[in-house]
């Protein structure tokens, strides 16, 4: 079998029987009022992280989900855009999408306000997704493409981007490694599949996207996902793997690179009360301005004894200088 085969098998397994601690979380952290998720649905909980930002969530958005799992994410989408097709979930596995059908029609008696007509489930994969150019709001994927082979990553990201609107935003959760994979792991199709050795070291990881056409990329976490030890892995050393949340928009890409935003802020501690670099950004004495990570290193450089770049945190929720 391929890897993807290897996938696909590995997961028509889980769907008929769920394996609690397959990943590090099986219950949403988020609550939101009047959403009562199902416990099967709990159960399939298959994710690294979440890709459900309430903020991201206004005017009813067009959701593509790719790789429904048990539905909890769809479910949640739905809760924000409470209509016929709002989410559409794109899913290969056929034991997958018939485990996420029973679980909606199971949240549909648990929720007054939702109707199982809200998120469509479809036949498909995510290098070919069943929607027209520039037709969705919001492209969404979970733990997902950390599972692909490079070329087929990029082809992913190219397909993602493709369907989103101008404006758009891919809206991920994936485990990156915090440094390179070794080949032997990488080449282990069962390990890939469990979404613990095809993981891009994050430099990698957001280059990818940006390389797909994508000119702005904020974190919204990062924080420990997996430890893979040295002895049950063979390694020389153990290998730390994180969970990387994030969204990318589909805008154009600056002339001087993309804005990667990850929590940085630039403070301006000269004698004026306002600082002007003439490129857009305006600094007030003392007060954190949030920065993407280039032009952060650009201010620092331009008055290294006037400003201050402080260090990602790994947390932005918007409002910055692009």
């Amino acid at each position: 079998m391929t890897y993807l085969e290897t996938a696909a098998e590995f997961y028509r397994e889980v769907a008929e029987t769920p394996q609690l601690g397959l990943c590090c979380v099986q219950s949403s952290p988020l609550q939101f009022p009047g959403l009562k998720i199902p416990v099967s649905m709990q159960e399939m909980n298959y994710g690294c992280g979440t890709t459900v930002h309430p903020t991201e969530l206004n005017n009813q958005p067009t959701v593509l989900y790719v790789g429904v799992g048990g539905g909890l994410e769809a479910l949640q989408f739905a809760y924000f855009s409470r209509r016929a097709g709002a989410v559409i979930a794109v899913e290969p596995v056929a034991a997958m999408r018939e485990a996420a059908t029973r679980n909606l029609e199971i949240a549909a008696t648990e929720n007054s306000w939702f109707e199982p007509n809200f998120v469509e489930i479809c036949t498909g994969d995510a290098f070919n997704l069943p929607v027209a150019d520039a037709s969705v709001d919001i492209v969404a994927q979970n733990c997902l493409f950390n599972i692909f082979e490079p070329e087929d990553l990029t082809r992913a990201l190219k397909e993602a981007y493709r369907v989103l609107k101008p404006g758009g935003r891919l809206q991920m959760s994936d485990p990156i490694a915090t440094r390179p994979i070794p080949v032997h792991l990488q080449q282990d199709e069962r390990l890939r599949a469990m979404c613990l050795s095809g993981a891009f070291t994050y430099q990698e990881y957001t280059q990818r996207i940006i390389d797909a056409g994508f000119g702005q990329i904020e974190i919204r976490a990062r924080r420990p996902y997996r430890l893979l030890d040295a002895q049950t892995y063979n390694l020389e050393e153990n290998l730390l793997l994180e969970s990387l949340d994030s969204v990318s928009f589909k805008v154009a890409i600056p002339e001087d690179g993309a804005c990667i935003f990850t929590g940085k802020t630039a403070i301006y501690c000269g004698a004026e009360s306002l600082f002007d670099d003439g490129a857009g950004h305006l600094l007030q004495r003392g007060i954190p301005a949030a920065v993407c990570d280039k032009t952060a290193a650009k201010l620092a450089a331009l008055e290294p004894e006037k400003i201050i770049s402080t260090d990602s945190t790994w947390h932005y929720n918007g409002g910055g200088c692009c």
